[in-house]
């Protein structure tokens, strides 16, 4: 799920992906101003990455690093996407002389702390001067004992589509970048229309646990991983109470007939959805190549509930790590902080990719390639005010997950109540955080 495919066209052809035996030829420039580390003695370094042919970034940001720091090369070490984690893994517990690492998921984030693989960075990001509050709350939320081992340089965080045209032809006020849950649910059943073919949905939730379940967390006082979860119950009353009354489509239906969430809002069966960013760049793809109907769509940001700051959503992140026993730790964390902070933002946001920093400069790059809506609510619903991750560091949060996706099945198609499925929940996670 990626929003980097969106601007690929002039975006230089990554060179071909390799494996670790065989890096790719290393990417040098031999006319660039001189500038830091430390020094400007020669150094390669080998970068760990995923999907090196079809990923948009990778490329420009090397390129850009070594422009201003001549005497760096750069090796692309392409593990693959499958097993991406469980393959870094291995070649760190056999030696591999790694220095930058892709982080690619919190339950495989935790598993590189609990084996020492990764370098710890609190006492960098102090000297270097790098303002972890720019990342929006997420570095505090992959915090280990007091210490952070990544910095993240990606970001896809969740939002509301909507159908403008079906809001104007219901003269129906558009949804703005500030609701409640209250106000969101309202909107919904005010924009529910017809019968059979003819039915417009208010609002439609995908069959990941995620489009439901996380409303919960954005107050913040409550995590996915805490073990109780008694602070579910209203927002699973709301969302069955809509779908009781018609307001969004039956879950146990989208289910058993694998209805992607897509293909409605495509086909203008609703007027608004709660999805991921990622979601933006195959909208757009879609309507150049005539698939999505949905042509006159809009964003907003994401409904929170009452007292919450509007820009609070969820989201997931991409990290940068260095390798513990990296031999150029230096130019490794130089490196990091490049593609981390601002400069790497920019050089990410030009090829239509979501950075973790979204400052008012990576977001008039985005909004600014051909396809993305042209009003201004829409850039304003990519200013996020605080992020919290879709799974926490938790080293046990693979079972969780297991848990709360069959207990969020039972609810949604009414096999338990909503009172027998928590106390399932309750029972059952405590069993493993034992």
């Amino acid at each position: 799920m990626s929003f980097g495919m969106l601007a690929a066209c002039g975006v230089s052809t990554p060179p071909v992906a390799t494996d670790v035996s065989t890096p790719a030829a290393p990417v040098s420039s031999e006319d660039a101003p001189k500038a830091a580390p430390e020094t400007n003695k020669p150094v390669t370094l080998k970068w760990a990455l995923w999907d090196l042919k079809s990923t948009a970034y990778y490329k420009p940001l090397v390129d850009a690093y070594i422009a201003k720091n001549p005497n760096v090369t750069i090796e692309y070490v392409d593990l693959g996407s499958a097993d991406f984690m469980t393959m870094l893994s291995t070649q760190l517990s056999g030696g591999a002389d790694l220095d930058v690492l892709t982080i690619k998921g919190i339950p495989g984030y935790a598993n590189l702390v609990k084996q020492n693989h990764l370098e710890p960075l609190s006492s960098y990001i102090a000297s270097s001067g790098i303002d972890t509050s720019l990342y929006g709350g997420t570095t505090e939320q992959i915090t280990v004992n007091n210490e952070v081992y990544a910095l993240p340089f990606r970001s896809d965080f969740w939002l509301i589509f909507y159908n403008k045209d079906l809001f104007d032809k219901a003269n129906v006020a558009y949804p703005t970048n500030d609701m409640t849950l209250a106000q969101y649910d309202e909107l919904a059943r005010k924009m529910t229309s017809g019968s059979g073919a003819n039915k417009i949905y208010g609002n439609h939730y995908h069959t990941w646990r995620s489009a439901v379940q996380l409303f919960g967390i954005l107050d913040g006082k409550n995590t996915i991983v805490d073990g109780t979860y008694n602070f579910l119950k209203p927002y699973y009353e709301l969302i069955l109470k809509q779908q009781d009354d018609g307001i969004c489509q039956d879950y146990a239906t989208l289910k058993t007939s694998s209805i992607h969430y897509s293909g409605v809002f495509y086909n203008n069966q609703v007027a608004m959805m709660n999805m991921g960013s990622w979601f933006i760049a195959t909208q757009i793809a879609k309507i150049k190549e005539g698939e999505s109907l949905s042509t006159n769509w809009v964003l907003a940001k994401y409904p929170h509930p009452d007292g919450v700051p509007a820009g609070t959503t969820l989201g997931t992140i991409t990290s940068l790590a260095v390798n513990a026993n990296s031999k150029n730790k230096e130019a490794a964390l130089h490196f990091m902080k490049f593609v981390t902070g601002p400069e790497g933002a920019g050089v990410i946001a030009a090829t239509g990719t979501i950075h973790a920093i979204t400052n008012d400069d990576v977001v008039a790059s985005i909004t600014s390639i051909d396809g993305f809506p042209t009003d201004a609510a829409s850039k304003e619903a990519l200013k996020t005010t605080k992020t919290y991750l879709e799974m926490p560091m938790h080293e046990k949060s693979a079972d969780i997950e297991t848990v709360l996706n069959e207990c969020h099945d039972n609810i949604m198609t009414k096999n338990t109540t909503i009172d027998e499925a928590i106390n399932d929940m309750n029972t059952r996670i405590a069993e493993i955080l034992k």
